[in-house]
């Protein structure tokens, strides 16, 4: 569980990454979760854009991906989830 102060030094740092995964009409599936689990091993910090056509809710949708990668959401801002997960391997970030 992420404290308020090391929730605000990662939405600082995701002030200036760019999305790298959309969820569309077809909502979260499971290859979505594994390219995500991935993506955050080697980044830890990712943002990821939920389309206009997508008919879920952005926090189940966030619900679902924090689940689905045992990720912390930082920030759902938008249509944008910002989620974070320590490295095992390629460790980068350092939280407060």
């Amino acid at each position: 569980m992420l404290t308020g102060k090391q929730k605000r030094f990662l939405r600082a740092k995701a002030n200036r990454i760019k999305p790298i995964f959309q969820v569309g009409k077809s909502g979260v599936n499971d290859n979505m979760l594994k390219q995500i689990s991935e993506a955050l091993e080697k980044r830890e910090l990712i943002k990821i854009r939920i389309l206009q056509n997508n008919l879920d809710d952005k926090e189940t949708v966030a619900e679902q991906i924090r689940q689905g990668t045992e990720s912390e959401i930082v920030q759902i801002i938008g249509n944008q989830i910002v989620v974070y997960k320590e490295s095992e391997d390629n460790k980068q970030i350092e939280l407060p």
